[in-house]
């Protein structure tokens, strides 16, 4: 609870500062002399806000079992809110007044939001008495508020509990992680005399302590050592107590030392263990630890004595596994469906013979199972459940539809809920809210890294650190510490390694919605479980079922996303009427032709995604939207940008193309859109994607220093040195398009030097002389040169590019013949050739692109055989043929099979059959780029 009003007192702090408070009273003072005393009730509110601030950052997470702190905690969390819709309300009726060109529209405003201005004072006097009662309340019931101290608070017992039953399961009922066991035994048993750290990595629940155990009772394994001990650490251990827990196993009660054990401080602890550990053999078990801290203290009690002693450490956290000697780390995934199913039998039908499943009940036991996502306490928790219900359809079909009810109100899965909520408090403040945000997602939607930054730094959870970093690159810092406490899991990266897309798994998320729902901090409406919406509720993700949600009517709403892509462009316009404090508005792929009225009216907003719509046009009364940060139009109908988006001073990302060729075989496969006026004023502009070259704008461009990435079209030979110029005061640019506004175009680069930290380039145009110029930089990883008329081979001047790893020629080269030669293109995974009408000859030697993956041949009518060299690329995983001659395609089949024959997925088509460029070309780039959401709208669309 702290944690997440953490982020709502820091904005109230910020909105409040220095010199603000004069300014609201005065600007209140001109709109309505009625309320002189509104200066003097903010400050009283502030100063009460302050004392409230550092009091919540002391209190604990939820208590489990402590209903009047729970109820107690909701309420300041009301206060809290109540806080925040005040200064976004201020903040509203100030941006309208100001957005005025006359002075009658001004004192319209005035007149039309006299009653909101009047409101405010009563509100602020409303908030003063609640927290005064809530500070009553307090004393009144005894409700205790102190924060946990993690280094001196006794282990919880549930907790302890929970390792302990992990620790006691009957070793002949694990299931899977067969090759993750024999690793451990290996080094457990391995003859090297060091002593050895070795650690067990993974979310909770997925069985780390069950494994630990397995080995640690290993009589095989035992025997080799002088003595062992296994103790549980937990988010509160207690550092004497685990000491004292170690010596009672190591050497016993019973001993002398014992008697005098309750006195010893800290430090006489970890001596006598070393002194006893000197001349010895052992193994020592850590499970659940939480912190390096935990480490360094203990580090120095386990002697480094060369006798061959292990210690094993079970933990969430990735970090802790950077301390295994030698990489003796193992990091535990879930269980294939194959195992989970097994596993299941065995504890639901334990009873009947040979652990089968009735056939009435394979259907929902298969979808209970599928539903566990692999997650081992999950699927022996239901199961046993289970087992002890009747064998009837209607039941397990009653219990499968209530399973997120039953996660919170059913005693026996509290197991399951408690283990994953350990997790989750154990996040610092500025995480807390960017996970519960992730809950908002639909179930197995994979979260794309980009965009989830975007939303958090929009939403306000993401703090500057003032080192120089950016907003984006301090929000993906909390998005890989998230993955690195086990709460998200990769799901795929890029060419270059860097995450792209994350996971929650399925559990995890119906935890953290029911927290984030309980408190209200959002809701996924059609989300399975949620058939209303709270009046309270901040954020609204509708995943399904739009049509018939009609029950909220607050204003209080501050993310508002859209999944759902088949309602009606009128039910889309009604709802947005109801909402005016929105900061999130995400309608991508929704069905829309024009930009709401309301939207126009949101002054708080700072993130704003139209993507995949039909809007055709972007109205100038967008210059209201003075917070704006992202203004997404990609795949929309917009072909130019009012002037009036140029004082739009906060924008960040700015994302206004569509896609005209899907397979990016002709020149204008994106579209360019006009941006009238001067850029000069979007200093804190990060991203610009994709705009038309003018004189003006090319020089203009050198002032947005910030940028990172960038696309210009219809590019002319004259603008090149200027533009040129200009992409050299970009430092920081990464990723660069451009092309030219025709194919006669012809571009002199010559004169040119790279751009030093370049990584992405997309040149397309025809290239003087038909030469490669020098501006190709080592550390590019993507290349790209289409349309380029070059007349000798380029691979041989691409070839000092070791970092590349992604390579697409298309119409790049006129001449019959590319060599690759061994020890080229080390890191390339991708490489596509396309539309050479003269190439007939592949060279392809042994040991050169050692690592490709993806192969992709485009209409090269004039390469009749299969490239014997495609033999060597022994990594090849997929090759993608497209427009290829008869002759090469019968090779293919017959006489050059045994080429190709290492490849287990080749795809061959004709870009004329609509369906297979729609399944192998145009669904995947959907799905990479904008999510599952775009297949289906694609689906709708062109079903």
């Amino acid at each position: 609870m702290a944690d997440a009003l953490f982020v709502v007192l820091r904005k109230v702090a910020l909105s409040l500062g220095e010199g603000a408070l004069e300014r609201i009273g005065t600007e209140v003072a001109q709109v309505a002399p009625i309320l002189t005393d509104f200066e003097h009730s903010m400050k009283q509110i502030e100063g009460e806000l302050s004392i409230l601030h550092a009091f919540i950052g002391q209190v604990s997470t939820r208590k489990d079992g402590d209903k009047a702190f729970d109820a107690w905690l909701d309420q300041v969390r009301d206060v809290a809110h109540e806080v925040e819709d005040i200064i976004d309300e201020y903040a509203y009726l100030t941006a309208q007044a100001a957005d005025t060109s006359s002075f009658f529209k001004r004192k319209f405003h005035q007149i039309k939001n006299f009653a909101s201005w009047q409101k405010l004072p009563v509100h602020i006097s409303q908030v003063e008495a609640r927290i005064q009662r809530l500070a009553e309340m307090r004393n009144r019931y005894g409700i205790s508020v102190v924060e946990l101290d993690k280094g001196n608070k006794l282990q919880q017992s549930n907790q302890s509990c929970m390792s302990d039953s992990a620790y006691l399961t009957d070793t002949s009922e694990i299931v899977g992680n067969v090759d993750e066991i024999a690793r451990l035994t290996h080094w457990l048993l391995e003859d090297r005399q060091d002593r050895t750290l070795i650690a067990i990595v993974g979310m909770g629940g997925l069985g780390k302590t069950t494994i630990a155990s397995s080995v640690y009772k290993n009589q095989k394994i035992r025997t080799t050592f002088d003595c062992h001990a296994w103790v549980t650490l937990s988010q509160t251990y207690q550092a004497e107590e685990v000491l004292r827990e170690i010596v009672n196993q190591l050497i016993g009660q019973r001993s002398s030392i014992a008697s005098g054990l309750m006195t010893m401080t800290r430090v006489k602890l970890v001596e006598v263990i070393q002194s006893y550990l000197q001349d010895k053999k052992y193994m020592i078990v850590l499970d659940d630890v939480w912190d390096k801290d935990a480490w360094l203290f203990l580090n120095y009690a386990f002697a480094r004595n060369n006798c061959g002693s292990k210690v094993l450490i079970t933990t969430r956290q990735k970090d802790l596994s950077s301390l295994a000697a030698d990489s003796h780390a193992i990091e535990l995934r879930t269980l294939r469906y194959a195992e989970s199913w097994e596993l299941f039998c065995k504890k639901a039908f334990r009873v009947s013979a040979d652990n089968a499943c009735p056939e009435n009940l394979t259907y929902w036991a298969k979808k209970i199972v599928a539903k566990c996502q692999g997650l081992p306490l999950a699927i022996v928790t239901i199961g046993s459940i289970l087992s002890y219900r009747e064998l009837e359809e209607q039941a397990w079909k009653f219990f499968y539809n209530q399973l997120s009810w039953q996660l919170t109100n059913n005693p026996e899965l509290n197991w399951i809920s408690n283990v994953l909520n350990l997790s989750l408090n154990d996040l610092p403040s500025y995480l807390r809210s960017c996970f519960l945000y992730c809950s908002l997602y639909p179930e197995d939607y994979k979260i794309r890294r980009k965009l989830i930054c975007k939303l958090w730094i929009a939403e306000g959870f993401v703090e500057e650190r003032g080192d120089g970093m950016t907003m984006e690159e301090i929000a993906e810092c909390y998005l890989m510490e998230l993955t690195r406490r086990s709460l998200l899991q990769i799901t795929e990266r890029n060419a270059c390694g860097r995450a792209r897309t994350f996971l929650m798994h399925d559990l995890v998320r119906e935890v953290t919605s029911i927290i984030a729902k309980r408190e209200k901090f959002g809701i996924g409406y059609g989300d399975v479980g949620t058939t209303h919406v709270a009046h309270d509720a901040r954020r609204l993700s509708i995943q399904r079922g739009a049509q018939s949600f009609n029950s909220l009517g607050s204003t209080r709403l501050r993310s508002f996303i859209l999944y759902d892509v088949g309602v009606p462009s009128s039910w889309i316009y009604d709802i947005l009427s109801r909402f005016r404090l929105l900061k999130v508005l995400c309608l991508r792929f929704a069905n829309i032709e024009e930009v709401p009225i309301m939207v126009t009216e949101l002054y708080n907003l700072r993130y704003l995604d139209f993507s995949h719509t039909k809007l055709k046009k972007i109205p100038p009364s967008f210059r209201k939207l003075v917070n704006l940060q992202v203004l997404d139009l990609r795949s929309s109908n917009v072909e130019e940008l009012p002037v009036e988006i140029t004082t739009l001073t906060n924008l960040r990302h700015l994302h206004v193309f569509r896609i005209q060729d899907i397979q990016e075989r002709s020149l204008n496969c994106i579209s360019a859109t006009k941006l009238p006026g001067n850029i000069c004023y979007l200093r804190n502009l990060q991203a610009l994607y994709a705009i038309s070259a003018n004189k003006n704008l090319v020089s203009q461009l050198g002032n947005l220093t910030l940028m990172r990435g960038l696309a210009i079209m219809e590019v002319h030979q004259s603008y090149m040195a200027e533009l040129w110029k200009s992409l050299t005061e970009m430092p920081n640019l990464s990723r660069l398009f451009i092309s030219t506004c025709d194919v006669n175009e012809i571009l002199n680069l010559k004169t040119l030097k790279p751009l030093p930290n370049l990584k992405f380039f997309w040149l397309a145009g025809k290239l003087e002389g038909g030469v490669l110029p020098s501006i190709f930089s080592e550390k590019l990883v993507h290349l790209k040169l289409d349309w380029s008329g070059l007349k000798e081979d380029p691979i041989s001047s691409l070839s000092h590019m070791l970092n590349l790893v992604s390579l697409c020629l298309t119409r790049a080269y006129a001449g019959e013949q590319l060599s690759f030669c061994t020890r080229w293109f080390p890191k390339l995974r991708y490489l596509q050739l396309a539309d050479m009408e003269h190439l007939n000859w592949i060279e392809i030697e042994d040991g050169t692109m050692m690592n490709l993956h993806l192969l992709e041949l485009t209409g090269l009518r004039n390469l009749k055989a299969i490239p014997v060299g495609i033999k060597y690329l022994r990594t090849l995983h997929q090759m993608l043929l497209t427009d290829m001659s008869n002759e090469f395609m019968e090779r293919l089949q017959g006489s050059d099979n045994h080429i190709v024959q290492h490849i287990p997925d080749i795809h061959k088509f004709d870009s004329s059959d609509s369906q297979a460029v729609n399944k192998f070309i145009f669904l995947p780039h959907l799905a990479k780029k904008f999510g599952p959401g775009a297949i289906e709208y694609a689906s709708t669309k062109r079903g």
